[in-house]
């Protein structure tokens, strides 16, 4: 499949990591996804690009400040910052990052959801967001993961126009994003098992030839699994955190 260069006013576009060790992190990555690391340098904090067979794939970040918890963070190209997060303000959300250049790469933004939920923006000028998705090796899908649907749902169709729309996912009670008639994203209730102190987040999920030696090369790199692997309509996913703790999924999709 060719390199994607460009999205759909209101599509997830991006994904990437706020690490404590960039070297570290780079190298679990690259091990276990057999990713590239391609550092941007000083000028951006040393940003690293990850690339698969040249593609770019996703981003990782030292964190900013110490009190910074690690996590994937998802991005939804806009073609205007400042006026989506207008609208985010009025439907409830808190602003953490106001609208602010990224070079000549495009214009970001970042914040929590009205239920908490930490999302970021992406107004893209020359840099317009991951080229491999939806195959091995990419970002496939993200999913938000919340106690309180019924508050998102309002949420995101302000502010982005989404529509909720639910879907067969066998005992799971799951909940598709819509744009026009494209499905873009997830939803589902937090897990009983998840710590009542764990906020509703966004979990990006990447594509694998096999989910279950993914998750045992994890282990062996010292991350750890939150949830085995396990078979539902679109495939066979899991859950894991990396070294820094951070929670992530991984798929094999159904041919």
């Amino acid at each position: 499949m060719p390199a994607i260069n460009s999205y759909e006013v209101g599509m997830p576009c991006w994904v990437d990591h706020a690490t404590r060790d960039i070297h570290h992190s780079n190298a679990f990555y690259e091990r276990l996804f057999g990713w590239e690391s391609d550092d941007q340098g000083e000028e951006l904090g040393h940003y690293t690009l990850f690339r698969k067979d040249g593609r770019v794939v996703a981003g990782n970040s030292p964190m900013m400040d110490e009190g910074q918890s690690s996590r994937w963070s998802t991005y939804i190209s806009v073609d205007d910052a400042d006026a989506t997060i207008a609208r985010a303000s009025a439907a409830g959300a808190t602003v953490s990052l106001p609208p602010m250049e990224v070079m000549d790469l495009g214009r970001m933004a970042v914040f929590a959801d009205s239920v908490g939920a930490a999302v970021g923006l992406w107004q893209p000028k020359s840099f317009h967001g991951a080229e491999l998705v939806g195959e091995v090796g990419g970002f496939v899908w993200t999913e938000l993961n919340s106690r309180d649907l019924a508050a998102e749902r309002v949420f995101y169709r302000a502010v982005f126009g989404w529509e909720p729309i639910e879907a067969d996912m066998g005992a799971i009670s799951y909940t598709e994003w819509k744009l026009r008639d494209n499905s873009i994203a997830g939803m589902l209730e937090m897990p009983q098992a998840v710590p009542s102190e764990t906020p509703a987040h966004w979990l990006a999920y990447f594509g694998v030839e096999d989910t279950d030696a993914t998750v045992e090369r994890a282990r062996e790199l010292g991350g750890a699994v939150l949830l085995s692997p396990t078979d539902i309509p679109p495939g066979r996913f899991a859950v894991l955190t990396d070294i820094d703790g951070a929670t992530f999924a991984v798929i094999t999709t159904e041919a």
